[in-house]
């Protein structure tokens, strides 16, 4: 009996080992609806589930199984790619503070939300009849390259270690931050069918499309807030080409589209290629 025990548990031994000695970084697709942190619980669940853990908790800080982290929070109403450290990847996701990122944004003209996106409630109405495509491309200029950008109140930036959007929903004051310099490499409209518009928006971090969908609309005598967003493209990771659908978050899909971290491609990587996988949406 003592040989059918150990015949069993070798297998589920074997495949943890194999999977806690994943070092590197990959990328997921996490749609609309779960928060960043709870798609990366599921993602983590998955895994140890195949390797034969039992009863796993993926929200288990302290000697965890398995370490994973993401690059970059997604809020819970947008969708896209989502980068993945695992074991000394996640080491590498923070140190990237900076770097490019490409968003797909569908905005809605004439209605302001408390959320600047289509989560929250209506707290604005204004007349978007006078605008003209051109106008909309025309204001577009202002809003590239180096600009000065207020980060939303609901968001994932804290406050005596909570976060603001946090404090807001328990019904506590909390103050805009102070506008900071972020980075806009382009900006082109590519839909204009009013009062609806898309945008294709690439840019460095900190950077918050519904900030600027929020100001593009004050910019044009009006409101705005974003109806849907996507980010399509982080470091070298693009949505089309490196995504990680569900029900590929497997052992044997990962190790397929892993990119490696041993520590001379980890400064390679942090050099030349993913100069950052931290953003805000």
């Amino acid at each position: 009996m003592a040989g059918s025990i150990s015949n069993t548990a070798a297998p589920v031994t074997s495949s943890l080992s194999k999977l806690q000695s994943l070092n590197g970084l990959f990328a997921i697709y996490k749609k609309q609806g779960p928060t960043s942190a709870n798609v990366l619980n599921t993602l983590k669940e998955a895994l140890l589930k195949e390797a034969g853990v039992q009863n796993p908790n993926p929200r288990k800080r302290k000697k965890q199984s398995l370490k994973i982290g993401h690059g970059g929070t997604l809020d819970s109403a947008a969708s896209g790619l989502l980068v993945v450290g695992v074991g000394n990847g996640t080491k590498m996701l923070s140190t990237m503070l900076a770097g490019s990122k490409k968003y797909v944004a569908v905005g809605e003209l004439g209605k302001a939300t408390d959320t600047l996106d289509a989560t929250g409630s209506v707290i604005l109405e204004k007349d978007f009849e006078h605008i003209t495509k051109l106008d909309f491309e025309e204001k577009l200029k202002a809003f590239t390259g180096d600009i000065m950008q207020v980060p939303p109140l609901y968001s994932a930036l804290k406050k005596d270690g909570q976060r603001l959007s946090v404090m807001l929903k328990k019904g506590h004051k909390v103050e805009a931050k102070p506008a900071r310099p972020v980075t806009v490499y382009n900006l082109t409209l590519q839909e204009f069918k009013p009062p609806l518009f898309t945008l294709d928006i690439e840019c460095g971090g900190g950077f918050y499309v519904r900030s600027l969908v929020d100001d593009l609309g004050k910019a044009l005598s009006s409101c705005a807030h974003v109806k849907e967003l996507i980010r399509t493209k982080q470091g070298q990771f693009t949505l089309e080409e490196h995504a990680l659908y569900e029900e590929k978050w497997t052992l044997a899909h990962i190790l397929r589209s892993l990119q490696p971290c041993s520590h001379s491609e980890q400064e390679l990587l942090c050099c030349h290629y993913l100069p950052c996988l931290f953003s805000f949406i």
